[in-house]
């Protein structure tokens, strides 16, 4: 019987690149999709880590290893979420765009992630039930984390008050941040309108404080990935539009363009000590499909313009 996790070929990094790149310049396959198969079904490991997001950075001395596909890795959807990490005491999903977090006073009614994994979670087991430990956006799409009991969630909620829990996003937005890298720290106010509003001046709001990095630009986007120090309503869309680059697709933060027809913000990587087991859990989402594409030309765009300088 042949070993499902069969190494096929293994290459090492000699310069800095990004993973899709070195596979394709590579030939690793006949085709771009064909590479972008690849990583989806999590047959890509570099040294020993499994990647499945294109734009991962290589460094020099990296190892890349492609593996024969193991059905048996492949990511369990449920309606509207995948779950891509489960054990005793958490439960993590790959949230879609437009799908609410939890219910509201307005939409009790609605179809929510917490629902979804709870009904999952109660199939197995009716006396078992999630507990959440922090919200998304109903447009933002990406990895959510759930507590399978009470005192999982009091004691992840208390640790992180002391130190917050590492969670990046990555954005598409209209124009160029100046600089290219930075930190936005402001102070956010909502109305009765539930818009959030966001002060470079303490005004007696919500502090909130969002670093970002430029991965690309061109002539009309810019990839951002962006680490949060707090978790304010809103904070990412607010301050991007404070600094005249609004996410694309966001017309409540001054987006007037829609591609997409979303907001192209997704929360790609969340990092942890976990609560039990002390040892560091990283989670990992890779872009979706549409988000993806326009990633892909903006990269494809900025590495052109680099090459003519």
């Amino acid at each position: 019987m042949k070993n499902k996790n069969t190494i096929l070929q293994e290459i090492k990094a000699t310069e800095k690149d990004e993973l899709l790149s070195f596979l394709i310049n590579k030939n690793i396959r006949k085709s771009r999709s064909a590479v972008k198969s690849l990583l989806t079904h999590k047959q890509i490991k570099v040294n020993g880590e499994t990647i499945s997001q294109f734009n991962h950075p290589l460094n020099p001395g990296d190892i890349i290893t492609i593996h024969r596909y193991n059905k048996a890795e492949e990511l369990k959807k449920i309606k509207g979420a995948t779950i891509i990490y489960e054990d005793k005491y958490l439960i993590a999903i790959d949230k879609e765009s437009g799908l609410l977090s939890v219910s509201t006073g307005k939409d009790q009614l609605k179809e929510t992630a917490y629902n979804i994994v709870n009904n999952y979670i109660k199939s197995r087991n009716n006396k078992e039930q999630v507990y959440v430990l922090y919200r998304l956006d109903r447009e933002t799409s990406g990895i959510m984390l759930f507590a399978k009991s009470k005192e999982i969630q009091e004691e992840l909620q208390k640790y992180w008050n002391l130190y917050p829990p590492q969670r990046y996003f990555e954005a598409i937005v209209e124009g160029k941040p100046t600089p290219a890298s930075g930190t936005i720290t402001s102070w956010l106010t909502e109305n009765k309108n539930f818009v959030v509003f966001s002060s470079p001046s303490d005004n007696g709001g919500l502090k909130a404080v969002t670093h970002y990095e430029t991965i690309a630009a061109n002539n009309k986007y810019a990839l951002l990935r962006l680490k949060l120090d707090t978790a304010r309503k809103n904070q990412i869309r607010v301050q991007l539009q404070s600094i005249g680059t609004p996410v694309i697709g966001d017309k409540k933060y001054g987006s007037k363009i829609s591609p997409i027809r979303r907001i192209a913000l997704h929360a790609s990587e969340l990092i942890i000590k976990h609560p039990v087991t002390q040892e560091k859990l990283q989670l990992k989402s890779a872009l979706p499909k549409k988000m993806q594409i326009i990633a892909d030309s903006v990269i494809s765009s900025h590495q052109n313009q680099s090459q003519d300088i």
